[in-house]
């Protein structure tokens, strides 16, 4: 018997050898260790504390501001960003987030009080505002917090806060350095990414110029994540020998930059594999100096994390002319589809698609149709014959525009929409922007715009179910081109629909609504299961008012978060980047998942800039969430239920 037992142990101390591993790249119960929960970016939380029972009863826990009152202290004359877009981590009993100038700092759970601030650079307070979130690494020397400001990458001791003095040189790595004829490192958008011992880095480097004229490509690189040893670069634009450069004809790969990774990279932790979105290339809206399908733009990038190689891409668009970036992090997602279980990795996009692959080999779950798309009329440009639909699952949000399409509560309303929609090219999805007063029309009216469909609030998967849920925006942009400087032969204009009223009827949107909305879709099936509004949208203006509307959903940067018990999602903020007049709503609304019915909206001090994660600390849950407004200074607030 005891030889039985002893023999038995054995067998089970090796399993949990062989496990521990993966057991140490996966999150304890309660801790929220990613942007997205964890290195797939499901942004899901095995956690039910908050049920339908009880979620109406949320209230505010604590608040703090979005940068410690020491440094605005000693610093008065500090402008303090309004878009305050961090998600903040959980890890080993701690919070950790970025400042609204870019500074990480550890924050107590329970009290939401300060624990430590990142040092201030000598001279370098004024920040680019706050990165959307950190990285969290426990390694074999302690645990490291890794933070990206400015053009530099810092590893801080997870405790202290305490810079590593053997992470690079000067405890930090200058991003700048290999980037060519960059000046400059912008990042204001996703965190590194560390998996096993590399640190992931996306971003893009600038030049003095401030244009895209010069601007090197958007390479990522991966970083050893003890020293800061560069260990790899992969070139989202091919260099000569390399797969992928015949798409960039006459030489324009030698001259063109852009398309990188300026949203969250995710990561298969035991294949040891990471899913990097990439954008489009410079110029975003005018293409006929890199003629050609311009890859590795606007690609789906499946790489090894230790060495960088390719191991397989999907690009969702071929010669982009609409800004339409792959603007979320990849969702990995196990499924089962016709009675065979698949490991797949999800990309919604801007364009309202959701692309769904096999993320070990990169083969489509469902077929993937290249179909013909409209042709450019402007000179000089080149355009793709066809791009890539989805057969399922079905869009998510309208594409393209036509009478249909145009609001209708009232016949004044749409007569006035129609007389509008004269003054612009308007056609089904993939119509190229025109010249501003070709043919005597203002240039292109398109739909989705650049901000989407989806955006970097990105979606939420349920592993216990297979539902994904999709928050996005219907939301057209103009646009039009005007003679450019340089190299680039035309530019869009400065007209923009964020920041004036329309382009709709007495400053409405010119669509029908849902103007936001929430797409519940099963992955197993490729169905959707339904669709709601997100939030009241403009029902209380004065042509709406009379007319007792349903909600009409919220243009606004949403971001989902789900529960074992619960759909979360904000309505975004009025301060986010290119929201119309109106957008956004100061709620965050709670949803039965099944169905897609509210049942409860809690209030929020303003509308939320970041996206919303949830831990649990001392047996309580939370929910943490960056607002802000045009009237209300940045802050991170956590909610909970009544003790």
């Amino acid at each position: 018997m005891r030889t039985r037992l002893t023999l038995a142990c054995l067998v089970l101390l090796l399993i949990a050898q062989a496990a521990h591993p993966l057991a140490q790249r996966r999150s304890p119960v309660g801790d929220w260790t990613h942007h997205g929960g964890d290195a797939g970016s499901t942004k899901y939380a095995p956690l039910d504390q908050i049920t339908p029972a009880n979620v109406g009863s949320l209230r505010i826990a604590w608040r703090r501001p979005a940068i410690d009152p020491d440094i605005t202290a000693a610093h008065p004359k500090l402008v303090v960003p309004r878009n305050f877009r961090a998600t903040a981590l959980k890890a080993d009993g701690m919070l950790f987030a970025s400042n609204a100038i870019g500074l990480a700092e550890a924050i107590e759970p329970e009290s939401g009080r300060t624990v430590w601030t990142q040092e201030v650079p000598p001279g370098e307070v004024e920040g680019p505002g706050a990165s959307r979130t950190l990285a969290y690494w426990r390694g074999d020397g302690g645990a490291r917090v890794f933070a990206v400001r400015g053009g530099y990458l810092y590893a801080l001791e997870a405790r202290s806060g305490k810079p590593i003095a053997t992470f690079g040189a000067g405890s930090r790595v200058d991003l700048v350095a290999g980037l060519g004829t960059a000046s400059t490192f912008r990042w204001s958008a996703p965190s590194p990414l560390v998996v096993r011992d590399v640190v992931i880095i996306g971003g893009q480097g600038w030049t003095d110029e401030g244009t895209q004229e010069h601007i090197p490509p958007g390479d990522v690189r991966a970083f050893d994540a003890r020293t800061g040893a560069l260990r790899w670069t992969f070139h989202v634009v091919p260099r000569q020998g390399e797969p992928g450069i015949e798409t960039w004809e006459r030489d324009s790969w030698k001259e063109t930059g852009s398309a990188k990774a300026w949203n969250f990279i995710s990561a298969d932790e035991e294949l040891g594999y990471i899913y990097v979105p990439l954008s489009s290339a410079a110029n975003e809206w005018y293409g006929g100096e890199r003629p050609g399908a311009n890859l590795y733009s606007d690609s789906l990038v499946c790489l090894d994390a230790a060495t960088g190689e390719r191991k397989w891409h999907f690009q969702m668009v071929h010669h982009d002319l609409w800004d339409y970036d792959n603007p979320t992090a990849p969702i990995l997602a196990d499924i089962t589809v016709d009675g065979r279980r698949i490991k797949a990795v999800v990309q919604v996009t801007k364009q309202a698609f959701t692309f769904v692959f096999d993320r070990v080999t990169g083969e489509p779950v469902w077929p993937i149709e290249e179909r013909p798309v409209p042709k450019s009329i402007v000179p000089g440009e080149w355009t793709s014959p066809t791009q890539p639909f989805p057969t399922r699952p079905a869009p998510f949000d309208r594409q393209g525009l036509t009478d249909d399409d145009l609001i209708d509560f009232t016949p004044e309303l749409k007569a006035e929409a129609r007389e509008i929609v004269k003054e612009w090219t308007i056609g089904p999805m993939f119509t190229p922007p025109t010249i501003e007063g070709a043919d005597g029309r203002k240039g292109t009216m398109y739909l989705p715009g650049w901000v989407g469909g989806a955006n970097w609030g990105g979606a939420a998967f349920d592993p216990e179910t297979g539902v994904l849920y999709v928050p996005s925006v219907t939301f057209p942009w103009l646009g039009a081109l005007v003679p450019g400087k340089g190299r680039f032969a035309y530019q869009q204009t400065r007209q923009r629909l964020d920041r004036v009223p329309g382009p709709g009827p007495r400053g409405l949107p010119i669509t029908k609504p849902p103007y936001g909305r929430i797409t519940a879709i099963d992955l197993n099936t490729g169905e959707h299961v339904w669709m709601v509004p997100n939030g009241d949208g403009p029902r209380d203006h004065p042509a709406l008012k009379d007319l007792n509307l349903p909600p009409l959903g919220h243009m606004g940067r949403a971001a989902p978060l789900v529960t074992k018990t619960l759909l979360f999602v904000t309505e975004g903020s009025e301060t986010g980047l290119s929201i119309p007049p109106g957008g956004g709503g100061r709620w965050l609304g709670a949803y039965d998942k099944k169905t897609g019915r509210r049942l409860a909206r809690i209030p929020l001090p303003a509308g939320a800039t970041g996206a919303p994660m949830t831990y649990l600390h001392a047996g309580r849950q939370y929910i943490v969430v960056a607002v802000a407004g045009e009237d209300h200074d940045p802050e991170l607030v956590a909610l909970a239920t009544p003790r």
